[in-house]
C-alpha cells in the first residue's frame, strides 16, 4: 500500500465505511458528500533556505495553534523581506491530511511571493494511511459543515498574527476534501477574498447572496467520474441564481486528482477515477496564480 503521501482522496461513498456513518441531512444537501483559532502558546521551528534567484531567505515554520477545542499543528513558508506585508494563502490538504504534498504546494506558493500556511484540519497533526481511517477523519466534516468552518475560522485566525501578512489579503485553496471545503467555508460566509477549489466536490450548502463573500474559482476536470455532470450543472444554476463572481474551469481528459502525480498508482491500486494530467496540473495552476494575480493586485 502506498505512503500516506501518496495517497489521493476518494470519494465519500466508495468506501465500505460509510455504510457505518449515519447521513445527517444539513442545509439540503442534494447527495451525500464527497470527502473530503484564536490565540495560544506555540511550538515554533524554523528552517531556513536559500532563495538563489532574489537572494531572499525562504523560512518554513512548524507551528501550533487551537481552536474548536482542539489543538492543530500547521505549517507556514514565506521568503522573508524584512517588515514587508504580503497576501497570504491558506492551503487545505486532501482527506489524508496535512502531508507533504500539500506543503510542497505550499512552497510553491512562497516562491510566488506569498505567505503560505498548510492548513491542519484533523488537529493533532492526525494523517490517514488507509481509506477506513481517512474516513473516520473526514466524516465528521460532511456531517457537520459548519465544524469545517469553524476549523478554517482558526487556521485563518492565526494566520492574520502572523508579522509578514496583509490581513485584508488572503485567499484559500483546496484539494479534493480541501477543494470541496474551502467552497463550503466561502459558501456559510469566510471572510476571505477568494477561494480556489482543485478537483474538489461541488455539493454541499446552498450558497446565499448575503453570505458568499469572497471570489471563486472551481479548477475541474472535465473527466472527472466523481463529480458528476448533474452537479456541475446544479452548482453553476445556484452560483449564477446568486449573482455569485466566480469562475469555472475545466480540463478536457483530466480525471480526478489530476495535479497529483501519485494519483496513476493509486488508480492502478483501488480504480476509482483517479489520474495524473502533467497538461491539467500545469494549465490549472498558472490559472490559479491569475486568478490570485488578479485578486491582490500583485
Amino acid at each position: 500500500m502506498p505512503g500516506r503521501d501518496n495517497y489521493i482522496c476518494l470519494q465519500f461513498h466508495l468506501n465500505p465505511f460509510y455504510m457505518r456513518i449515519p447521513l445527517v441531512p444539513v442545509f439540503a444537501f442534494s447527495t451525500m458528500l464527497f470527502f473530503m483559532s484564536c490565540h495560544d502558546p506555540e511550538s515554533t521551528t524554523t528552517s531556513e533556505t536559500k532563495d538563489s534567484a532574489s537572494a531572499v531567505q525562504v523560512k518554513e515554520e512548524n507551528i501550533t495553534y487551537s481552536g474548536d477545542n482542539i489543538n492543530m499543528n500547521g505549517y507556514v513558508v514565506y521568503k522573508d523581506s524584512g517588515q514587508e506585508k504580503k497576501p497570504a494563502v491558506l492551503v487545505v490538504h486532501e482527506w489524508w491530511g496535512l502531508n507533504d504534498y500539500i506543503k510542497s504546494r505550499a512552497k510553491q506558493l512562497a516562491d510566488l511571493g506569498y505567505v503560505a500556511m498548510a492548513v491542519d484540519m484533523f488537529g493533532n497533526g492526525q494523517t490517514a494511511s488507509s481509506p477506513d481511517e481517512a474516513m473516520k477523519l473526514a466524516g465528521p466534516f460532511y456531517q457537520n459543515p459548519q465544524l469545517t468552518k469553524a476549523r478554517i475560522d482558526a487556521a485563518l485566525a492565526k494566520l492574520k498574527t502572523h508579522s509578514q501578512v496583509d490581513t485584508n489579503n488572503i485567499a484559500a485553496i483546496g484539494y479534493c476534501y480541501g477543494g470541496y471545503s474551502v467552497l463550503n467555508a466561502a459558501k456559510l460566509g469566510e471572510p476571505l477574498k477568494g477561494v480556489v477549489s482543485f478537483h474538489g466536490d461541488l455539493s454541499g450548502v446552498k450558497p446565499e447572496k448575503n453570505m458568499l463573500k469572497a471570489k471563486v474559482l472551481v479548477l475541474h476536470g472535465e473527466a472527472d467520474p466523481l463529480v458528476k455532470p448533474e452537479t456541475v450543472v446544479q452548482f453553476k444554476k445556484q452560483m449564477d441564481s446568486i449573482g455569485a463572481d466566480y469562475s469555472f474551469k475545466s480540463y478536457p481528459n483530466a480525471k480526478h486528482a489530476f495535479t497529483n502525480p501519485a494519483a496513476d498508482s493509486v488508480e492502478s491500486k483501488f480504480h476509482i477515477g483517479v489520474g495524473y494530467n502533467a497538461e491539467a496540473d500545469r494549465q490549472s495552476w498558472s490559472d490559479m496564480k491569475d486568478f490570485l494575480r488578479a485578486l491582490f493586485g500583485k
